[in-house]
């Protein structure tokens, strides 16, 4: 005879499998009863329904760690506390001036875990949700609001002040609703026609800083030229000249006829041995007082020329 088919078998084998399906059982509530909420998050526990008017939106509270819940009437909803950070897609404004400036902006914040209960009551979204929703409609209200208080000129020329402003007036925004600003920065693109105003402008100025430097430059070497003249005038003063060495260069002179006196280029050879022989002296003394007079010649041209110079903008003023 079988033993499953004795009666007593039979009568103790379902007892058996009952007994062998508590722990089951069991096992599979703790599983669906438990979670764990992570040390960077804080857990919002609620009700899925709730008649009491003074839990508002079902809210218990908020957790960590381990979590046991009833996973019939309860849930556990999850936000992270760390440091999140967003780039959105340019945001298109005008200012005062009706300008259209396009701003790229990049945000960091975190969540404040003392108001993540107000947070998940208000809103029931994940930060991503609300990043793309509030968060978005905060910055753009923040830049277009700022912008209206800037002509275009102002603000390219102060960025500085106008992106401080926009920050201000976003963290009172969401500070307010429980989310903190770490960073916030901005990439300032103004429109074309503008952005083309402002290089010529910039062109402009390095042009005329150039031509300013050149002239400094101009006034500089004339300096030089001058006190190389006035340091010769003075040596020559400083010289102390035979009166005898005068009368050969009257001599030589008197040799000469008016058109030579005046144009001393014409004097050839032949000239120059006439006008020799006419003074009493040699024609190497001709060719020095030639020579002596084309140097002065020279420089007398050099300082009157640098002295002109120096006088043109007083005369123009």
């Amino acid at each position: 005879m079988d033993l499953l088919d004795n009666p007593k078998i039979k009568q103790i084998k379902p007892r058996y499998l009952l007994l062998a399906l508590i722990p089951a059982v069991l096992l599979l509530i703790a599983f669906i009863s438990c979670t764990t909420i992570d040390s960077g998050s804080v857990g919002i526990r609620f009700k899925k329904w709730s008649s009491d008017a003074s839990q508002y939106g079902g809210v218990l509270g908020t957790c960590k760690g381990w979590v046991w819940y009833n996973p019939i009437t309860q849930k556990i909803f999850e936000y992270p506390i760390y440091v999140q950070r967003k780039t959105y897609e340019p945001f298109r404004v005008n200012a005062k001036d009706a300008s259209e400036f396009t701003m790229d902006p990049t945000i960091a914040y975190r969540l404040d875990p003392d108001k993540a209960t107000a947070v998940f009551t208000k809103y029931r979204k994940t930060l991503g949700e609300i990043e793309d929703g509030y968060i978005r409609t905060c910055i753009y209200e923040a830049y277009r609001t700022c912008a209206n208080q800037y002509t275009s000129d102002y603000l390219m020329s102060h960025r500085g002040e106008f992106e401080s402003e926009v920050r201000k007036r976003l963290e009172v925004s969401l500070s307010s609703e429980g989310f903190l600003v770490e960073e916030f920065t901005s990439q300032i693109t103004p429109p074309q026609s503008l952005a083309e105003a402002i290089n010529a402008k910039n062109e402009a100025v390095q042009n005329a800083l150039k031509a300013e430097n050149k002239v400094k430059e101009a006034e500089a070497n004339a300096k030089i030229e001058i006190a190389k003249a006035q340091g010769v005038g003075k040596a020559i003063k400083d010289i102390d000249i035979d009166d005898n060495a005068f009368k050969s260069i009257e001599a030589i002179i008197y040799s000469m006829t008016p058109a030579e006196r005046s144009n001393p280029e014409i004097l050839n050879g032949s000239r120059r041995t006439r006008i020799a022989k006419g003074s009493g002296t040699t024609i190497q003394e001709v060719n020095r007082l030639l020579k002596q007079f084309d140097q002065t010649r020279k420089m007398m041209k050099m300082v009157t020329s640098s002295k002109m110079g120096k006088m043109m903008p007083k005369m123009k003023k």
